[in-house]
C-alpha cells in the first residue's frame, strides 16, 4: 500500500496498471467507514501476493484527483487496469462483496469481449479488435459503453464516416456516459480538418493579428484532429482569455471536452484546470 497524489499518480497508477491491476482508495482520515474499509483492503491486498496494488489518496489533499475521478462521498475506490477505471464501489463493503469484486480484477479470470478488443486494439490487431467489438456491443445491447469504445477505434484508424454512423446509432442516455462530449468534438474535428488550412498558414494568420480567434479555434480543431491535445489547449486558452463569449463560449466548452480526452492523464487535466480557471476569475 502507498500514498500517491497527482504527481506520482501517472507513474504509481496508470503505469503500474499494465502490470497489475491497482485499486485506488480516496479517502480522508476524518471519515469512520474509511477508517474500516482501509484495513480490510491492506489485508487483502498482502494475502494476494501481487496479483493486484493497492494505493490511497487522501481527498483533502488531492480534491484535484477526487474530482477527477468523480468521487462525491468516501470512502469510494476505483479499480484501475491497463491504464483505464474498470471498475469501482462507494461505501464499505463486507469482506464477501471486497472479494467478489477483487475476483473481477483477478488475472486468469474471463475477460469481456469489450476488454479483450480494447487489448488486440493497443496491441495493433484491428482485426481481431473489430470482430470482439462486434462482440461485445451485441452482448449489451442497452449499453452505449461498448460502443462508445467502437467509436473511439475507429477515429483511431481514421475512418471517421463509420465512426459518425455509430455515434448515431448511440441511445439517448449516451450523452451522460463519461467519454461521450470528447468523442463528438473528436468527430467533428476529423471532419471538419479536410477544409481546414493548414497549419502553417492558420499560424501565420496567428503571428499577424494575436486576436484572429477563427484562426485560434480552427488550429485547435485540426491539432485535436491529430491529437495534439495541449497545443490545442494553448490555442482554445486564449481563445477564452481574449474574448470569452465567442461563438458562444466556445473555447472553454472545447476544453471541457479535450480534457475528457486526456482522462488517462489527470496531471496535465489538473494543469489546464487550473489556467482555466485562473482565466475565468
Amino acid at each position: 500500500m502507498s500514498d500517491v497524489n497527482l504527481q506520482n499518480f501517472e507513474t504509481e497508477v496508470i503505469d503500474a496498471s499494465h502490470q497489475a491491476p491497482v485499486l485506488v482508495d480516496f479517502w480522508a482520515p476524518w471519515c469512520g467507514p474509511c477508517r474500516t474499509l482501509g484495513p480490510m483492503l491492506e489485508r487483502l491486498e498482502a494475502e494476494a501476493a501481487g496479483s493486484w496494488k493497492l494505493v490511497k489518496v487522501n481527498v483533502d489533499e488531492n480534491q484535484e484527483l477526487a474530482a477527477h475521478f468523480g468521487v462525491r462521498s468516501i470512502p469510494h475506490v476505483v479499480a484501475i487496469a491497463d491504464g483505464q477505471a474498470v471498475d469501482q464501489f462507494t461505501g464499505v463493503l463486507p469482506e464477501s462483496g471486497l472479494r467478489e469484486f477483487l475476483g473481477r480484477l483477478a488475472p486468469g479470470q474471463a475477460r469481456s469481449p469489450l476488454a479483450e478488443a480494447q487489448e488486440l486494439a493497443a496491441a495493433g490487431n484491428r482485426d481481431g479488435a473489430e470482430t470482439l467489438f462486434a462482440d461485445a456491443i451485441a452482448a449489451d445491447p442497452e449499453s452505449d459503453a461498448p460502443r462508445l469504445a467502437y467509436i473511439g477505434f475507429l477515429l483511431d484508424g481514421n475512418d471517421v464516416g463509420r465512426a459518425r454512423a455509430e455515434f448515431a446509432a448511440l441511445s439517448p442516455r449516451a450523452g451522460q456516459e463519461d467519454g461521450y462530449g470528447a468523442l463528438r468534438t473528436r468527430i467533428e474535428a476529423m471532419e471538419n480538418a479536410a477544409g481546414l488550412p493548414d497549419e502553417a498558414t492558420l499560424t501565420g494568420r496567428i503571428a499577424a493579428d494575436p486576436r484572429d480567434l477563427a484562426a485560434r479555434l480552427d488550429l485547435a480543431r485540426l491539432m485535436i484532429a491529430h491529437q495534439q491535445y495541449e497545443p490545442a489547449l494553448e490555442q482554445l486558452l486564449a481563445i477564452v482569455r481574449t474574448d470569452r463569449g465567442f461563438e458562444d463560449d466556445i473555447g472553454r466548452r472545447t476544453m471541457l471536452s479535450v480534457f475528457e480526452m486526456l482522462a488517462d492523464r489527470p496531471e496535465v487535466v489538473s494543469r489546464w484546470r487550473r489556467q482555466l480557471s485562473t482565466s475565468l476569475n
